[in-house]
């Protein structure tokens, strides 16, 4: 066990991180048949806060729902109450929350029905999930040769631990040629998003997003696309080709571990000037507002472990779209 985590909730109760323990004959372990969240948790204003920690939970019971879990022996509200009491636990501010549903005590026959649902949720300090300088230089990637799942062959919808074969085996080939993040394309061949990160493209000022038919319905996604609306700036969700990104005047890409990344180079290719443009750093700066502390919105995106945000937050700074220099419109 990971020995940056002293306690881990397991079917509510606190154990100490050595006793938390899955056995090796395991059906989720051998089949991929588990589901899973990432959440961070940020030392904002007000002391240690999850980000858009229900949301959160209610995808992870969504994800079961769809891989086809009957049951759990928790609902929302409890997996709520359990992420805190875990980074509280462990005496952690900054953090990575890890809560995962596997399945215990059978599942042999390949089948979920024969087995029985187990909820564990532990934590970890955070530490940085791509180069230091990525959010202010950006990254580079390039379009992956594995292809992103098709939608009736693994359930997009769900963040299944066995749809991430796809994702590794993706990122650890773009490390492998000198790249940061591979951008993966769906069935049809068109862009899809990131090993674990949904992709956005600049162009004359609005934001273009590829349709989730294929992807994760990204949390952090939903969120920046909330606060690009309040900046005035046009959004659309439409099909995206390959060459589009190569065309675009910003790419960046999106996500919890990531949160707001410029994309320099694609495949070898310059995008934009190079650098990160004057919408992805608005993004940027709307959301470090947010998790800080300081945003409208922190109030109803930040869940408190202990006490709660301030009585007011900063004035909205950033709502001004002549700000960034852009008009609107794809």
């Amino acid at each position: 066990m990971n020995d940056s985590a002293r306690f881990i909730w397991l079917d509510g109760t606190l154990l100490n991180a050595d006793e938390a323990t899955v056995p090796v004959m395991n059906a989720s372990l051998h089949y991929g048949l588990a589901i899973f969240e990432g959440i961070r948790c940020y030392e904002s204003a007000g002391g240690p806060a999850v980000f858009r920690l229900r949301e959160h939970m209610e995808r992870l019971v969504a994800s079961a729902h769809v891989i086809g879990f009957r049951s759990l022996p928790c609902d929302v509200d409890g997996l709520v109450v359990a992420a805190r009491q875990v980074v509280r636990a462990n005496e952690l501010t900054s953090c990575y929350i890890r809560p995962v549903i596997y399945l215990g005590e059978g599942g042999w026959n390949m089948t979920i029905d024969a087995g029985v649902p187990h909820v564990a949720i532990g934590a970890r300090p955070w530490t940085d999930f791509l180069p230091e300088d990525s959010v202010t230089r950006g990254i580079r990637a390039n379009v992956s040769s594995f292809t992103r799942h098709h939608p009736n062959i693994a359930m997009t919808k769900a963040k299944v631990a066995g749809n991430y074969t796809n994702s590794v085996l993706a990122r650890t080939e773009s490390l492998r040629l000198g790249f940061d993040e591979a951008i993966m394309l769906d069935p049809q061949g068109y862009v899809a998003e990131c090993t674990g990160e949904n992709l956005f493209l600049v162009r004359h000022g609005g934001l273009l997003s590829p349709p989730t038919a294929t992807t994760l319905e990204g949390i952090t996604r939903d969120s920046l696309l909330s606060l690009a609306s309040r900046l005035g700036l046009a959004t659309h969700e439409r099909q995206v080709t390959r060459d589009q990104l190569y065309l675009a005047d910003e790419v960046f890409m999106c996500g919890t571990a990531a949160e707001v990344v410029p994309v320099r180079e694609i495949d070898h290719r310059t995008i934009g000037k190079g650098v990160a443009g004057p919408v992805t750093r608005a993004l940027q700066s709307e959301f470090r507002a947010v998790i800080d502390g300081h945003h409208p919105l922190s109030r109803a995106w930040l869940d408190p472990i202990d006490g709660g945000l301030p009585a007011t937050v900063a004035n909205d700074r950033h709502d001004h779209p002549a700000e960034i220099g852009y008009g609107h419109g794809v």
